[in-house]
């Protein structure tokens, strides 16, 4: 099969010249927010509707993916709306899918917080000729039309496990700070981790002591790492595969005395992690442009929407400026490879 994919010096580059601005999503208080009724306002007057269905509101990650999609359904006139949850758990999802299967809107997307909770949601809405896009978080294959996904779960974890080799000199005691324990993307990442942990001789040294979660909360995340830290006194590092949790993790370490002696890496935005790479508090962490990855999702949900495509492998179809990507497997569509950022190149980004 054959995947539309970009190397990292090429979505570097895609980065550097993206036309959409990023700024005011580089902290996890910032962004949209929502409205008093949970969304964010519609924008657009074509016959094509979108409605976005992030894990949860506020969430500096979510607020990008939702500019990308903005973005993307301004070039196809369509009438876009997001919507979504102050807390990111599957029942404060089902609500928000059963109005747009209500409102007989032409497409949804949505991070799933279960893979498999919201599947009678989805179906309803699927049955009311909804066409439903998962990004970020898949749920169960048949429970959609298609998945637009970020990377592979080999290639995220692999690059997370790479990262902190680096950092703590390939030995040591590390722990990982997730979001939910549900979350179908982070758990997908975590079981590759621990594999290639048990199976990788370049790990042999390395012992994953502990994975707790943060819930996507600042604070319960930030809490999360204190405990960590008290619990294991000889831990060198800790992988966070959630902008929440890195961005509070980071800060809770950059006020600490396990500033420079606990390594910290993960996925998290450049905005929110500048000031604690340029203070030494984090070497290096990734991430690929959660704008790509909405712009992307709205471009495949048009396709399905307007029948230039089924969700079968091997459909293709055009994404405006991102180009050309064909379905694979299961019906997903990847994005890429993830990109490495660090004090030498951070500056080149904002988002």
């Amino acid at each position: 099969m054959k995947f539309h994919t970009r190397k990292p010096t090429a979505l570097a580059a895609l980065l550097l010249t993206a036309t959409f601005a990023f700024a005011g999503c580089g902290s996890d208080d910032g962004g949209d927010g929502g409205s008093a009724d949970g969304g964010s306002g519609g924008s657009g007057g074509g016959d094509l509707s979108i409605t976005m269905l992030p894990k949860n509101l506020g969430n500096a990650y979510f607020d990008t993916s939702t500019k990308g999609a903005e973005k993307a359904a301004g070039e196809l006139d369509a009438e876009f709306e997001e919507v979504g949850p102050e807390t990111g758990s599957p029942d404060a999802q089902v609500s928000y899918i059963n109005t747009v299967a209500q409102q007989g809107k032409s497409a949804l997307i949505i991070s799933a917080n279960d893979p498999d909770a919201l599947c009678d949601a989805i179906d309803e809405a699927r049955s009311a000729d909804v066409k439903v896009v998962t990004f970020d978080a898949d749920t169960n294959p048949d429970c959609r039309d298609l998945f637009i996904n970020q990377a592979t779960a080999e290639g995220i974890a692999t690059k997370q496990l790479e990262l902190i080799s680096e950092e703590i000199g390939g030995s040591g005691e590390i722990a990982i700070l997730s979001a939910s324990a549900n979350a179908t993307n982070q758990n997908a990442w975590i079981a590759t981790m621990e594999e290639e942990l048990a199976s990788n001789p370049d790990y042999a040294d390395i012992e994953l002591v502990d994975t707790v979660y943060g819930d996507d909360d600042d604070q319960k995340s930030f809490d999360q790492t204190e405990a960590l830290l008290q619990n294991h006194p000889d831990l060198k590092g800790i992988i966070s595969p959630t902008t929440v949790g890195i961005a509070a993790a980071a800060r809770y370490l950059s006020d600490s005395e396990y500033k420079g002696k606990v390594a910290l890496t993960g996925l998290g935005t450049p905005n929110q992690m500048r000031e604690f790479v340029e203070d030494g508090t984090v070497g290096s962490f990734a991430l690929w442009n959660p704008g790509d990855l909405g712009y992307l999702a709205t471009y495949a949900a048009a396709a399905l929407v307007d029948g230039s495509i089924s969700g079968e492998e091997g459909d293709s179809f055009e994404a405006g400026e991102l180009g050309e990507f064909e379905v694979g497997a299961d019906g997903t569509v990847l994005l890429g490879e993830p990109f490495t950022f660090n004090a030498d190149n951070i500056g080149d980004f904002d988002f």
